[in-house]
């Protein structure tokens, strides 16, 4: 029988625990092929626990309090950092090294295609991490750039079916559009909810706005419920006015004939997609020049790149004096034309707008505006080859459907551009890349 089976331990004597040469540790445990000497515990060990008296426990513990330099405390001990900074967004796309095939093989034995790994970081180099987008003059070259690169990221893994729902899972986007919209809204919603993150919606028509409650108050109560808040709205200025109002990042959808920031980058991102750079461009801006708030923003953000501007647009809807200062003060050449034949021959992207009916007072004045300037095959023999003709949409007369077949038709293809850069916003104004 085994020693101490069915006794009492408190009745043990010291011997069972001190070492002695008589006994041997082998009469203790079965014969095992690693025999080999055990050392036995120290007197001075034994000493200090008095495993023979039937005091509290706590009676052990003072003595161990009261034993010198034997217990640490944590204040004691430099401090230390104990948790391993997360990296920051990587985004592999180049092939697995052996070992990574191996351990990116599950159970079926396939290989599962590379995933963004997008983690909280306290410090991104493009600075947008919680900051309002309300004018294309807060970037820079440096953040377009980031922008940009990581859009065509997002193109390129969406194009291979590959999984990027995990991005902003958990996150909730407010989509609020106080004018009608399709490519704006539908955009950033397909933008959040392929990056994993959900909606909710409100408009005008069907919320308290009815009722009379204000755009601030709407604001700061979506707020509560979303982590991001994208704001279309009639006013110029409104969205820059709603976001004093907002804790949570709020992203310009386009206020009236002010600005429309993403349309912008979308726009920039496309032509480099399509012609492969922006630089030594010549970029003609068509159409309703005055309200359009599109050419606004694009113009505006245009000046960060060596291009050339050149405007057609009816007598009464030119470019605002505010624009063209802004653009002759960074160093930008801009001309004005009075039809399109004179600027096609040198165009590389002819950037067309369409008449906007909604900013007219009355349905005569914008019957004279309309018509002037047409995109068709014909005209068209006059451009380049290797040229693009783009537009924000919706179009209504300015450019002929029988062009939509012509290569040099991007503005469907510039729709989906949109996703993708506003998939890299939400991204990086979320923290995430």
């Amino acid at each position: 029988m085994l020693v101490g089976f069915g006794k009492n331990v408190r009745e043990w004597e010291r011997r069972h625990f001190a070492s002695s040469h008589s006994a041997s540790l082998n009469e203790l445990r079965p014969s095992s092929a690693l025999e080999r000497a055990v050392s036995p515990l120290p007197n001075s060990l034994m000493e200090r626990f008095d495993y023979d008296a039937d005091g509290p426990t706590n009676e052990m513990f003072s003595r161990l309090l009261s034993a010198d330099n034997k217990v640490h405390f944590a204040g004691d001990a430099p401090e230390r950092n104990l948790i391993s900074p997360i990296p920051p967004l990587r985004v592999r796309t180049e092939s697995y090294t052996l070992h990574e095939k191996q351990k990116a093989k599950g159970d079926s034995g396939f290989l599962s295609a590379p995933t963004i790994q997008a983690e909280v970081h306290q410090h991104f180099p493009h600075g947008l991490t919680g900051k309002h987008i309300l004018s294309v003059d807060m970037f820079t070259k440096e953040q377009l750039n980031y922008i940009f690169n990581l859009a065509q990221t997002f193109r390129m893994y969406v194009s291979k079916d590959r999984p990027l729902d995990h991005v902003l899972k958990g996150k909730l986007m407010a989509s609020i559009f106080y004018e009608v919209s399709t490519r704006t809204c539908c955009s950033f919603s397909a933008a959040m909810q392929r990056l994993g993150g959900r909606v909710i919606y409100m408009n005008e028509s069907t919320s308290s706005a009815q009722k009379g409650e204000t755009l601030e108050d709407s604001i700061a109560t979506l707020a509560g419920y979303a982590d991001v808040v994208v704001l279309r709205h009639p006013s110029p200025g409104s969205v820059l006015k709603a976001s004093q109002h907002c804790r949570k990042p709020v992203l310009n959808a386009g206020d009236g004939v002010g600005e429309h920031p993403s349309q912008a980058l979308l726009d920039v991102f496309t032509i480099r997609e399509e012609i492969g750079t922006v630089n030594g461009l010549v970029i003609t801006l068509v159409g309703d020049l005055k309200n359009g708030r599109t050419v606004h923003s694009l113009a505006r953000l245009l000046t960060l790149y060596n291009v050339h501007l050149r405007y057609v647009s009816p007598a009464n809807l030119k470019m605002p004096n505010n624009i063209t200062k802004f653009v002759a003060g960074k160093g930008i050449h801009q001309q004005e034309f009075d039809t399109l034949e004179e600027v096609l021959p040198d165009t590389d992207v002819l950037y067309v707008t369409r008449i906007q009916r909604e900013r007219f007072e009355s349905q005569e004045e914008y019957d004279k505006a309309c018509g002037h300037f047409v995109v068709t095959p014909q005209l068209m023999t006059r451009a380049k080859r290797r040229m693009v003709v783009m537009h924000p949409l919706p179009r209504v007369f300015e450019i002929s459907p029988e062009f939509d077949s012509d290569p040099r038709a991007a503005y469907f293809r510039q729709t989906e551009c949109g996703m993708y850069v506003r998939m890299a916003l939400l991204a990086m104004v979320l923290g995430k890349c």
